[in-house]
């Protein structure tokens, strides 16, 4: 008997799933240092995962006096080119997620996920760590277009959200009953623009106190989830 009232839940990656700041950190050192920066503390790097790595590096340029756009975006792409050779070398799942999956998948329950990284990235950290086949779909950064700006839909903006919704039901025409799980206020903003539930991973990289998000539930671990989302 399914006792979770959700067909689908919709997780991010970075700070909720996975612990990856110490992968993520060391690109940004990398990309700092070619560019004649600082390196930050690796633990610092927590403060500045939300909105994806290319927010990640100018915020951490920025915070030292910024540089041109152009030879920024060189220095990014040169950052790219490094975590994808190193994006899972101490990138671990956060405890019980292992646990989380096979519970939902024992109801049937299609998990599904929404992460501001490129959805090459994602595909390559997931599969490293052999959990890329227990999701239905994986929405990145770059996964729904771009607007009219020229930039990638991300969150905060709905769109992944309500793509990966989409994904996950039967019936494109009839939504699911689907939850989001994330870590910042680009997943609770996303989820609510979306007009889905969402549960607040308190244990993650929160850019704000995390009952202060607003979100429908707070959880301290993982091991938590299965009875915040039935409490829903």
């Amino acid at each position: 008997m399914n006792d979770i009232p959700f067909d689908a839940i919709g997780f991010d990656l970075d700070g909720t799933m996975l612990d990856t700041f110490r992968d993520l950190g060391a690109a940004v050192n990398h990309a700092l240092q070619l560019g004649g920066f600082d390196p930050v503390p690796i633990d610092s790097s927590k403060d500045l995962i939300g909105g994806g790595a290319k927010i990640m590096l100018q915020r951490a340029v920025d915070q030292q006096g910024g540089m041109e756009a152009d030879a920024f975006h060189a220095l990014y792409k040169k950052m790219l080119a490094y975590y994808a050779e190193h994006n899972a070398d101490l990138t671990q799942p956060y405890p019980g997620l292992m646990d989380v999956l096979s519970q939902l998948d024992a109801q049937g329950i299609k998990a599904v996920v929404v992460t501001n990284k490129f959805e090459a990235f994602a595909r390559n950290i997931l599969s490293q760590l052999g959990l890329v086949d227990r999701f239905v779909a994986v929405i990145g950064g770059d996964s729904v277009g771009k607007g009219p700006d020229g930039k990638h839909i991300a969150k905060p903006a709905p769109d992944p959200v309500i793509e990966a919704r989409r994904r996950c039901s039967d019936d494109p025409e009839n939504p699911c009953r689907f939850a989001f799980v994330g870590d910042s206020t680009y997943d609770v903003n996303a989820a609510r623009a979306a007009g889905v539930p969402v549960v607040v991973a308190a244990y993650g990289y929160c850019d704000m106190l995390p009952q202060d998000m607003g979100g429908d539930a707070v959880i301290d671990s993982l091991g938590e989830l299965i009875s915040a989302l039935k409490a829903l």
